[in-house]
């Protein structure tokens, strides 16, 4: 499955637009790395706990993504983004983009 931030892929032509698909994920943080976390705020520097957090939901919601893609028919995403969303320790993350099929050139 090729997913693409472009509107186009190079070496293929789009045959087919088969609609809007999305991929999204909800995650909640460990109650003790958010502590450290915290913890972490007073001195500054990068969170590697969020980071990794961010980093995980990203995968997961770009895996649904394919998966979802991959049942409407399509053989790539196109204009594929990311949308996320934090409160109370709870993230979410949708990729989202346009199912196509697509043919080499």
């Amino acid at each position: 499955m090729i997913v693409a931030t472009t509107e186009n892929i190079a070496g293929y032509q789009i045959d087919e637009t088969l609609g809007e698909v999305f991929g999204l994920t909800t995650r909640s943080r460990n109650i003790v790395r958010t502590f450290g976390a915290g913890l972490k705020t007073l001195v500054g520097g990068e969170v590697v706990t969020w980071t990794q957090l961010q980093d995980q939901a990203r995968q997961e919601s770009i895996g649904r993504l394919k998966d979802n893609a991959a049942a409407m028919g399509a053989d790539a995403v196109t204009m594929m983004r990311f949308d996320s969303n934090e409160a109370n320790g709870i993230m979410s993350v949708v990729a989202y983009g346009t199912a196509v099929k697509v043919s080499k050139l």
